[in-house]
């Protein structure tokens, strides 16, 4: 069984703050031209995504420097529902597994489109350094791994992008923004193939593949 894990591309769809605004429109109509062409323009980091070293790291790889094979992943997934907004998501967490990557599922897809969507829970800089050493990539069905900027910080929060930088620095790929974790088990195969960018990122079609 196949799962869509993705955030639809839409005009005015939520994005990480201050990032570019994402418009979809007609460019060409049937009526007028006989074809049908949309003009899309938006960020690098526009909806569900993956995030490639680039991003945060001055020397870190882009997206062409990975075979396709890098973006399938064998995921474990940890529940992470009972969290709170902007509760970090412990070191305990993290599972002692041989997948590859990590799928903290928060539940906080729930709120995509809203402005609670900001205070997600993230993931503590002791989780990221656990997953560092485990060999983990992260996916999280949130805006971020790390704390978003709103006015309910709180100011023990860890500052700047501690889990990007740790987990990029490391050449793990961060995903962001999944949603439905919840149609998928405990352990499944996500598939979340990029854009053709040479970039720091770019948006994906997120696909768990489930064994029935």
């Amino acid at each position: 069984m196949h799962v869509d894990l993705t955030q639809p591309i839409e005009t005015g769809m939520q994005t990480y703050p201050d990032d570019p605004a994402v418009v979809v429109c007609p460019h060409a109509t049937h009526d007028e031209h006989g074809v049908r062409v949309t003009a899309l323009e938006c960020g690098s980091h526009t909806g569900t995504h993956v995030d490639a070293p680039a991003h945060t790291e001055a020397d870190g790889k882009t997206l062409e420097a990975y075979p396709l094979e890098r973006f399938v992943f064998d995921a474990v997934r940890i529940d992470c529902r009972d969290l709170e907004a902007r509760e970090p998501i412990p070191a305990s967490r993290v599972p002692d597994s041989d997948a590859d990557l990590v799928a903290c599922w928060t539940g906080w897809d729930a709120h995509w489109g809203t402005e609670r969507y900001l205070e997600h829970p993230y993931l503590s800089p002791a989780a990221a350094e656990v997953c560092i050493d485990r060999g983990f990539d992260v996916a999280v069905d949130a805006l971020n791994p790390d704390p978003t900027p709103t006015e309910d910080a709180s100011a023990d929060e860890p500052e700047g992008f501690q889990a990007h930088r740790a987990l990029l620095g490391d050449d793990r790929l961060i995903l962001e923004n999944l949603t439905n974790l919840g149609a998928v088990g405990d352990r499944f195969e996500l598939r979340a193939y990029p854009l053709a960018l040479e970039g720091d990122g770019a948006p994906v079609r997120a696909v768990g593949v489930v064994n029935e």
